[in-house]
């Protein structure tokens, strides 16, 4: 598998990245997980946003992971060409087709736009779903609205992606005998951090160590946080291969 990191910034886009978006690529199958506020114009530099994805996975519903499936609406239903010929699969937690429909509309007054017609949504969190070459397995995430860990596997190999989630035993055991950690690490170490809402830099590296995982990627960086300090937390609690997100890395697993 290819991971492209498209945007890793935390919580909202920042000067040099969008919100949460990852394109993952195998044997002809391409599928983005999370497509969060200001994420969809660099996904195009990657892959045709219209034709080119077999689907999106949303993490869960907080802007900065899915808003900007708005905006791949309006570049799939209104393109001088027309739309695609078949819906895109969304597999996201429900609820997703009522509020990516609420974002779209400028007020109470717009009818509900047809979404069915250009996405097709399906509710994560039921079993195994197989994209193409590639096999999806979730877990429940530590997050105050429904949210998931989404693990990603092809060839023997596999990555998880944590998504948003405070500290869980579900995450380590998500990520057992995975190749690549992509953990978030939206804080640094303090007393004062919300339960159940972010992985510190720390619990990213001790999650990592636990599960067995060889290679962890720090992602979900907020913008007033010290990437150096995120570094040196993570590693202090890894001790495996570490390196932090960036716009357009890629990564072969």
């Amino acid at each position: 598998m290819r991971l492209t990191v498209v945007g890793c910034a935390g919580s909202f886009p920042n000067a040099t990245s969008a919100a949460s978006c990852y394109l993952v690529e195998h044997a002809g199958t391409t599928v983005v997980l999370d497509l969060g506020s200001g994420a969809l114009g660099p996904l195009g530099s990657y892959v045709d946003v219209r034709r080119g994805l077999d689907a999106v996975l949303l993490s869960h519903l907080h802007a900065d992971h899915c808003l900007d499936l708005a905006g791949l609406y309006v570049a799939r239903r209104y393109h001088p060409d027309g739309p695609p010929p078949t819906p895109l699969a969304v597999h996201a937690p429900a609820g997703a087709a009522r509020r990516i429909a609420d974002a779209y509309r400028a007020g109470p007054a717009d009818p509900i736009t047809p979404m069915g017609r250009i996405f097709h949504f399906a509710e994560l969190g039921h079993g195994p779903v197989q994209i193409g070459s590639l096999t999806i397995t979730t877990a429940p995430a530590a997050h105050p609205v429904a949210a998931f860990s989404i693990r990603v596997e092809a060839d023997g190999r596999a990555l998880v992606y944590s998504g948003d989630t405070g500290p869980t035993p579900a995450l380590v055991e998500l990520s057992r005998g995975a190749d690549l950690a992509l953990f978030e690490a939206s804080t640094l170490t303090r007393p004062d951090n919300t339960p159940n809402l972010h992985l510190s830099a720390a619990q990213a590296g001790e999650h990592a160590r636990a599960a067995g995982v060889p290679r962890l990627l720090l992602t979900h960086l907020v913008a007033w946080n010290d990437p150096a300090a995120s570094l040196a937390e993570a590693s202090a609690a890894f001790g495996g291969e570490l390196g932090l997100a960036a716009p357009g890395m890629r990564v072969e697993v």
